[in-house]
């Protein structure tokens, strides 16, 4: 039996719309861009950077009571990071500050190579497993949340699908750390090519307890994390921001915005080598 031209012409129209579906289905957005996080994060961890943190207490009417600006160079020091303060208020360390520094970089360079064998494995394990609460939560995310393509669009010469994503209704989580996922609304950019997470918008819409009670995170905190290629190879935070309300225990609460912004580093490459040359020899 022959298939009229019309019948032809709307199956061939709804099978591209099934196939351009297939291919943009959010949830599975979602799933390889959970599996590229986690190849990801083998590579990401090796690499060393800087960052500028501008750390603003705010009243209670928002107004800046207090502003701490501090630069960290981060490089590897006997297999895990160290942090080394090198400016504050974007200016350079005072000769008192630096020799400080200085002194405290050499006290810990000792102490981490006179360290036990057991206490090396601890230190480097703790290191690795650190950002471990974070990354399952986000393993749970594709089955925790629904989802919903919102748009195509290009951020950072990335073209980028953004996807909402809200709770899914009587979702239990697996893990403690996935239920705080719960609690929030989250907005994220995947880049179209290889799915990894260019930017990620999220907003507590309930409040959320941690730390055994003694910190309760505000209604209305949110956070923006963006991520950038690096080396044509890894992707790495570029910048974030975080405006949280919080209160710590029975009476203190703060509020503080903070803005990282961080930046690629010869100076942390060039003392990883040396401190590596050093070992060598």
């Amino acid at each position: 039996m022959k298939v009229p031209l019309q019948t032809r012409a709307l199956l061939m129209i709804l099978a591209s719309a099934t196939a351009l579906l297939g291919q943009t289905d959010a949830r599975e957005i979602i799933r390889r861009a959970v599996a590229a996080d986690e190849r990801n994060w083998k590579l990401a961890r090796n690499y060393v950077f800087s960052e500028r943190a501008d750390l603003r207490y705010l009243d209670s009417e928002g107004a800046v009571k207090l502003r701490e600006i501090s630069a960290h160079d981060v490089t590897f020091l006997e297999g895990s990071p160290y942090e080394r303060l090198v400016a504050r208020n974007d200016r350079p360390l005072s000769p008192t500050e630096e020799r400080k520094e200085q002194e405290k970089f050499a006290r810990s360079a000792a102490e981490r190579r006179a360290e036990s064998a057991a206490k090396r494995e601890q230190r480097l394990a703790e290191y690795i497993m650190r950002p471990e609460w974070q990354r399952e939560a986000w393993r749970e995310l594709p089955e925790a949340f629904d989802f919903r393509l919102a748009a195509e669009q290009v951020w950072d010469g990335h073209g980028a699908y953004v996807i909402l994503a809200t709770p899914r209704p009587g979702y239990q989580p697996r893990t403690r750390t996935a239920k705080m996922l719960l609690h929030l609304h989250i907005k994220l950019w995947v880049d179209m090519q290889d799915y990894h997470l260019v930017k990620a918008e999220v907003e507590v819409i309930d409040t959320i307890w941690a730390g055994l009670f003694l910190v309760r995170v505000a209604k209305g905190s949110r956070a923006v994390v963006e991520q950038t290629v690096v080396d044509g190879e890894v992707w790495l935070p570029s910048h974030t921001r975080v405006v949280v309300s919080a209160r710590l225990g029975l009476l203190k609460v703060l509020h503080i915005d903070q803005d990282v912004s961080y930046s690629q580093c010869l100076q942390c490459q060039i003392a990883s080598s040396m401190v590596a040359h050093a070992k060598a020899n």
